[in-house]
């Protein structure tokens, strides 16, 4: 019994360990020749009035929150957020993302202000 509570206990502290190390940005670096929009946020979203588009925030989200998320936003450590949008606004959606929530590390820092908005409007479209 206290082996298995010993493994559930280093399973999960191992999860939440992979989970915040995805969101560094050295990684998000490393990331960025193969998808271009992520290094590219501020220059190549003049077309939009300065914040990204729709195609980067999905590439943000790839490079930061897949780990906890899930590729197709179905959630793994962190909650599914497949239809986040009829739960929370785009303010509270940027809310959590800056400041985290729980479990969830904040990305202020992290992420600029245009990435965390982009995300937001992104994430709140979901319904």
């Amino acid at each position: 019994m206290k082996k298995t509570l010993l493994v559930l206990t280093l399973l999960l502290a191992s999860s939440l360990a992979a989970c915040g190390k995805s969101e560094t940005k050295p990684e998000a670096s490393s990331s960025a020749p193969a998808s271009p929009a992520v290094s590219a946020s501020p220059s190549a979203t003049q077309s939009t009035g300065g914040t990204t588009t729709k195609v980067e925030a999905s590439a943000v989200f790839k490079a930061n929150c897949v780990s906890c998320h899930g590729v197709n936003l179905e959630g793994a450590v962190g909650p599914n957020l497949q239809k986040v949008g009829s739960k929370l606004s785009k303010d509270q959606v940027a809310a959590t993302v800056t400041n985290g929530k729980g479990a969830m590390p904040s990305f202020k820092g992290k992420l600029n202000d245009d990435e965390i908005s982009s995300l937001a409007t992104w994430l709140a479209d979901k319904k």
